[in-house]
């Protein structure tokens, strides 16, 4: 749904909508006693996603309560805390009453346009029904949460397209149309044109699919301005390879692109809002596919960095792909290297679905990133470059493997792995995260989420300004 019908300016008909805290509801009952006994029949307690509609003395709607549960400081409140919002609103237009700090009012714009998002492509009868709108004015930047919003649409969008429709060369035309919105040089080197280009990674991994892999290659910006580098791992479709996943195993390999479509969506952020850098972006695209060309365990393949590669798993195909990916980033030391990808299981089981991992190689970066997350309300785990368990992705007949023999700290070694392409760049970050929610709560319904997009606009405008 567009972003323009969900939000709307604040006049007399916009009924007021109160955001209530546990804490406040003795305050709120004092200052509208008529009210008091309504809130008190319907079990009115401020819990957290209740919504209460407040009738006038006819009967009709005068105004809504919603309530937060135990936040004590404005300050925490999150964006989650509210996406619940516009769903248990009825179709009316709503204001904000009472003065909120400028942090809150942005977490419920976030949060309202967030829940507001709909998948409905798909369905036959895709008609959009009439949905509640709001209306907020406050000292906070605005614009820039609605830039956001909608780049994480576009990518919640192209994560939950299903395969059959965005393949590496969908994923290419969406990149490319991105580039002709902002005037961005664009190049793309396609199926044998990677092995010319000395991609063989990329090529190895993908070669077996009908549909040719791809290396998406965007520059924008003045290249004075400080070079930053995203690298979105673009697995469009993941079987497994040779060592095929089984099937509840294979069933949400569609969003295996999820790293692509979010390095995609804060490229757009970057460039909507005219970021002094000069950015990069890097996307391996591929499906990983079985077939006779299909590439096999016991495989040695040379990576653009020169490393031979040994194949202990088809299925750890991603950190393959990333490393010619990460090699060709690092050659020009940028200022700053992040790379995005749903890389490790591993990750999932130490920290779950809704928890990225980082790994990164400056204390300092891990730390500022750490910072951003929290106050974006877009949480991460920085996690370790475990050192003494380097060795263990040494090969016996190549430089080293693709997986360790051990059946621990899989995330760990996806991180180490990809680290040694990294070898000149000073500020490198690896995310490894799920870019989905698995389990259904209010205004985050199962489906495609764009994790960590928010926490790196706000680190790239902390560290490069305005």
């Amino acid at each position: 749904m567009p972003q323009d019908a969900l939000i709307c300016h604040r006049n007399s008909f916009t009924l007021p909508l109160w955001l209530v805290r546990e804490c406040d509801l003795g305050s709120f009952k004092a200052a509208h006693p008529t009210w008091g006994s309504w809130l008190d029949q319907h079990g009115f307690s401020a819990e957290r996603q209740r919504v209460l509609m407040i009738p006038g003395q006819t009967g009709e709607m005068v105004g809504a309560v919603a309530g937060l549960g135990p936040l004590s400081d404005w300050n925490q409140l999150a964006w989650w805390q509210v996406s619940g919002l516009p769903d248990r609103l009825p179709a009316r237009d709503f204001h904000l009453e009472g003065q909120l700090p400028d942090r809150a009012l942005r977490q419920v714009l976030t949060g309202w346009l967030h829940g507001a998002y709909r998948l409905t492509r798909y369905k036959s009868s895709a008609a959009s029904p009439m949905r509640a709108r709001l209306a907020i004015s406050g000292g906070f930047d605005e614009a820039a949460v609605l830039r956001q919003a909608a780049a994480a649409a576009w990518a919640r969008d192209l994560i939950n397209a299903p395969a059959n429709e965005l393949g590496p060369a969908e994923l290419a035309a969406e990149a490319s149309d991105l580039a002709r919105e902002f005037a961005a040089e664009f190049r793309c080197l396609e199926g044998d044109d990677l092995l010319a280009n000395n991609f063989p990674l990329i090529h190895a991994v993908g070669r077996a699919s009908s549909r040719a892999p791809r290396l998406i290659d965007l520059r924008w910006g003045d290249p004075r301005h400080p070079t930053v580098t995203l690298v979105g791992k673009g697995v469009c479709f993941d079987s497994g390879g040779l060592d095929i996943k089984p099937s509840s195993g294979m069933a949400l390999m569609k969003k295996d692109m999820g790293g692509a479509a979010i390095t995609l969506a804060l490229a757009r952020c970057l460039m909507s809002r005219q970021a002094p850098i000069r950015l990069r972006v890097l996307i391996p695209a591929v499906e990983n596919s079985i077939a006779g060309a299909a590439y096999r365990p016991g495989d040695v393949v040379r990576s653009r960095r020169g490393l031979t590669v040994e194949i202990g798993n088809t299925d750890a195909e991603g950190r393959l792909i990333l490393a010619d990916a990460l090699t060709e980033a690092d050659s020009e030391r940028p200022s700053l290297l992040l790379d995005f990808s749903t890389l490790t299981g591993a990750a999932r089981v130490a920290l779950g679905p809704e928890l990225p991992a980082l790994f990164g190689n400056d204390p300092q970066l891990i730390e500022q990133i750490c910072r951003c997350g929290e106050q974006e309300s877009d949480p991460v785990w920085p996690m370790p470059l475990w050192e003494p368990y380097d060795e263990e992705l040494n090969s016996r007949v190549g430089d080293l493997n693709n997986v360790s023999s051990s059946s621990f700290a899989g995330a760990i070694f996806g991180a180490l792995f990809l680290r040694r392409f990294v070898a000149s760049t000073n500020s490198w970050a690896h995310f490894d995260l799920y870019a989905w929610n698995a389990r259904e709560r209010p205004g985050r319904p199962v489906g495609a989420e764009a994790q960590c997009m928010r926490l790196a606009d706000q680190l790239i405008l902390e560290r490069y300004g305005r």
